[in-house]
């Protein structure tokens, strides 16, 4: 099973969108709340190269991006790729 991690907000539609996506695809994820905790959101920064917009998308500890970078991962058929690699 591939390893995902979202760091998100409550408020947050394309966080929504995101972890819809996913659940379509039948996949499991760890959500990290950045809006709650302020050493997440360092860590999200630091892991998405300075990124400040949520979500913030991580597959098997590689950098997917946002909700726009996951969907066009899916359509391109890179996000297939991703999944398959194992941590």
């Amino acid at each position: 099973m591939p390893k995902i991690e979202i760091y998100s907000t409550a408020v947050c539609p394309y966080c929504v969108a995101a972890k819809n996506l996913l659940q379509s695809k039948g996949l499991a994820w760890v959500e990290v709340r950045v809006d709650v905790d302020p050493q997440q959101r360092e860590a999200m920064l630091a892991r998405s190269g300075g990124r400040r917009s949520v979500p913030q998308i991580f597959i098997n500890d590689q950098h997917v991006g946002g909700y726009d970078d996951l969907l066009a991962a899916d359509r391109s058929g890179r996000l297939s790729q991703l999944l398959e690699r194992v941590a």
